[in-house]
């Protein structure tokens, strides 16, 4: 059974919050520079990057995948990662492991197990790491495979479905057992039909109004021009960093 890991809002402000937070990494991948960035419950915020690897990066940074640099005199941490107030580096596993089923991830590679049918890929990570029942977490999954255009939960193999229904897929996977934090890599496809498109923004809106926050990192910036609004938090992800 998961652990529980909730806390009040109130308990730590930040869904998401790096402060002076230095990557374990090297040259070919996230620059080893400190890295800022605070976001509340219900915020978007928008990072344009270009690079695949380096978008990979950081949203392993963010989830606590990807650990804080150690200084090499002191030993200790080079600033801090937390999300939802608390901080990875002093979370054992198991802990770390529920806290990480309270986001939501969108990657390029989407890692689905080919082994098994679509529907296991989606449901297992809410298995895994929620308390709720599996005819509840089925229930959920089947109004949100319509919400984006499937007649239903998907139960064929994933090589056997279309890329179009592959990406459904993921975006049900993304939003499945209300997630805190949703991390977005090039969600969505300029030549994706725009009923998706649309369907993606609606779940996307509705996460926030119950205080997702949501983190969107992608190569072209037209690809959110539609949804950003003034006030939002843009930054671009590059060899300095992060940078707004």
């Amino acid at each position: 059974m998961a652990e529980d890991t909730s806390l009040p809002e109130s308990d730590y402000g930040f869904v998401l919050k790096l402060d002076d937070a230095v990557p374990v990494s090297d040259s070919t991948g996230l620059p080893p520079v400190k890295y800022n960035l605070a976001m509340e419950p219900g915020e978007c915020v928008f990072i344009e990057c270009r690079d695949q690897f380096r978008i990979s990066q950081f949203t392993d940074f963010c989830a606590g995948l990807l650990p804080v640099k150690k200084d090499a005199v002191t030993g200790k941490e080079q600033g801090t990662v937390r999300c939802m107030g608390l901080d990875w580096s002093e979370l054992d596993e198991r802990r770390a492991q529920a806290l990480r089923g309270r986001i939501g991830r969108i990657t390029e590679e989407s890692g689905w197990i080919d082994l098994y049918e679509m529907h296991l890929n989606i449901l297992w990570p809410s298995l895994h790491h929620s308390r709720a029942s599996y005819d509840r977490l089925v229930e959920e999954a089947v109004h949100l495979s319509q919400s984006f255009g499937m007649p239903g939960l998907p139960t064929q193999l994933p090589e056997k479905l279309s890329p179009l229904d592959r990406k459904r897929s993921e975006y049900v996977r993304a939003f499945m057992n209300r997630p805190s934090l949703l991390l977005l890599e090039n969600p969505v496809s300029l030549g994706a039909p725009v009923e998706l498109y649309n369907a993606f923004l609606t779940e996307l809106t509705a996460a926030r109004e119950r205080g997702c926050a949501v983190l969107w990192i992608g190569a072209e910036r037209s690809a959110w021009a539609g949804y950003a609004r003034p006030g939002m938090q843009r930054f671009r992800l590059g060899g300095n960093g992060l940078v707004k």
